[in-house]
C-alpha cells in the first residue's frame, strides 16, 4: 500500500490544561502521558489514532457527565436544602463519580 504524504503537520490536540485526573489522563486533550511525552515521536498514522482515541474518551465523558445530571435529577429532593440555597449548589457523588471515574 502507497504511503500518502501529508502536506500540513497534524496539531497537537493540547488545550493547556495540563492537569491528570485519577486514571492519569490529561483534563484537557484526554491523552495519556505515554501519548503526551511521545507525540513529537508519533508518525502521521499514530498521531491520527491518538485523536481517535481522545475522540472516544470525549464522548464517554459527555456519556458520563450525561448519565450523572439525569441520576442526579431523578434523586429526590431534601426539603432541608432549600434552607440553604439553591440545590444545584451542591454536587451529588453521582457527578464527582463520572468525572474521575472516565477515560
Amino acid at each position: 500500500m502507497a504511503i500518502q504524504i501529508e502536506l500540513f503537520d497534524i496539531p497537537s490536540p493540547c488545550r493547556r490544561i495540563c492537569t491528570t485526573d485519577n486514571r492519569g489522563y490529561c483534563r484537557g486533550c484526554l491523552r495519556s502521558r505515554e501519548e503526551r511525552f511521545n507525540w513529537l515521536k508519533y508518525s502521521d498514522p499514530e498521531k491520527r489514532e491518538v485523536l481517535r482515541l481522545c475522540q472516544q474518551r470525549r464522548l464517554r465523558l459527555l456519556a458520563a457527565l450525561a448519565a450523572a445530571k439525569a441520576a442526579q435529577a431523578a434523586e429526590p429532593l431534601d426539603p432541608q436544602m432549600g434552607l440553604f440555597g439553591s440545590d444545584d449548589a451542591v454536587p451529588s457523588a453521582a457527578a464527582d463519580d463520572a468525572l474521575i471515574g472516565s477515560g
